[in-house]
């Protein structure tokens, strides 16, 4: 099921992209952010409603908020809308009340909720917003820089969130009643990526290959340019929001300060797509002559999202083993029995005090079905 955790966008391709299908009001994407007008009309950003809010988390940053102006009702919003929404009013996210000065957290039934909890709204404090559900509870969080999080509200899981299966939609909107016409910006949506992105179609060039035993299927928004390689053992998708660029004689042998120089690299984009009850092989391969991990340990976890308080959904350390250049990750079926839900991951290498991120990305779980 698609997990809203899933939907990353970092605005920097210039195009409004298939996951905002149902956009609306005359939005436009350019200068790296999302641009929402603001008018007596309504606006926004919107998914087409299949996504899913159960069991997973997302959060934005609201970099530039309406004007009040004349009006007596201008805002910015971003919206979690239940199915039928048109005629119950159902969804639950934040409003930012730019007359009021306040920043809502809101769980509505007919566009309202009498207990919902208004903060003063400060555009540094709060410029990222947090939703997130962990099977019992929702939260609203706030946080200045997308990685130091503070909650702001907490309320039992409404139960039209865990009953609306992969039919919920996601909006990012503005509205005023009257006054001057602006806009509200939104950016980094489930990314503190901000890297450049090309639209260009993506090109690969090696003096090695991209290998699978299995299958392999390559996905880049960029360019993907090194001398050496990565292998995977089953099902890998790599992907590439900005450009991956290696020395033009990249050695991936340790040099005199220890550190391989396949750690000039970038870490690249991984997705695990895991099935839940099943077993999960693959193995990671840098492909140079002579290169090897010997000495070296990896550690990798699966979390809700990639920040400091975010869920820990699986430790993979203990099912990692390293064999010369490759790294091997094994998941037992009674592990992958356990995921009921998507995140992020990430491998990392590390001898003493040098780390090398190796690889990360999102983890879809396929929900199992045969028990």
């Amino acid at each position: 099921m698609p997990l809203l955790t899933t939907l990353i966008d970092n605005f920097n391709d210039g195009v409004i992209g298939a996951n905002w299908g149902n956009s609306y009001g005359g939005v436009t994407e350019s200068g790296g952010k999302a641009h929402v007008p603001c008018t007596t009309g309504y606006a926004g950003y919107q998914t087409a409603y299949s996504w899913t809010l159960a069991g997973a988390s997302f959060y934005v940053a609201v970099t530039t908020v309406p004007a009040a102006s004349t009006a007596t009702e201008a805002y910015a919003s971003v919206f979690v809308n239940a199915p039928d929404i048109a005629t119950s009013g159902v969804r639950i996210g934040f409003v930012i009340n730019v007359v009021t000065g306040q920043l809502k957290c809101s769980s509505e039934t007919a566009y309202f909720d009498a207990a919902a909890v208004a903060i003063t709204y400060s555009s540094t404090t709060h410029k990222f917003l947090r939703l997130r559900e962990d099977g019992t509870n929702v939260y609203w969080d706030t946080s200045p820089d997308g990685t130091t999080w503070t909650n702001r509200r907490t309320l039992a899981t409404p139960p039209w969130v865990t009953s609306s299966i992969d039919t919920v939609a996601l909006d990012l909107s503005a509205h005023r009643d009257a006054g001057v016409i602006d806009e509200t910006q939104y950016d980094l949506f489930n990314t503190l990526n901000d890297g450049a992105v090309s639209t260009a179609s993506a090109t690969f060039g090696a003096d090695t290959t991209l290998t699978a035993g299995a299958i392999v299927s390559a996905h880049a928004d960029t360019a993907l340019t090194a001398d050496t390689a990565l292998a995977g053992g089953l099902t890998m998708s790599a992907h590439a929001d900005a450009a991956l660029t290696a020395e033009p004689e990249l050695m991936a042998d340790a040099d005199s300060n220890g550190i391989p120089e396949v750690a000039d690299l970038s870490a690249g984009d991984w997705d695990l797509r895991i099935e839940q009850g099943s077993t999960f092989v693959q193995t990671y391969t840098v492909t140079d002559d002579g290169f090897t991990w010997d000495g070296w340990s990896a550690r990798a976890q699966i979390r809700t999202t990639a920040t400091a308080s975010a869920q820990l959904l699986l430790d993979l350390t203990p099912y990692l083993t390293i064999d010369g250049a490759s790294v091997r990750l094994v998941i037992p079926a009674t592990q992958t029995q356990i995921l009921d839900r998507g995140g992020v991951w990430d491998l990392e290498l590390y001898q003493g005090s040098t780390v090398v991120r190796l690889l990360n990305g999102r983890v879809i779980v396929s929900m199992e079905v045969t028990r």
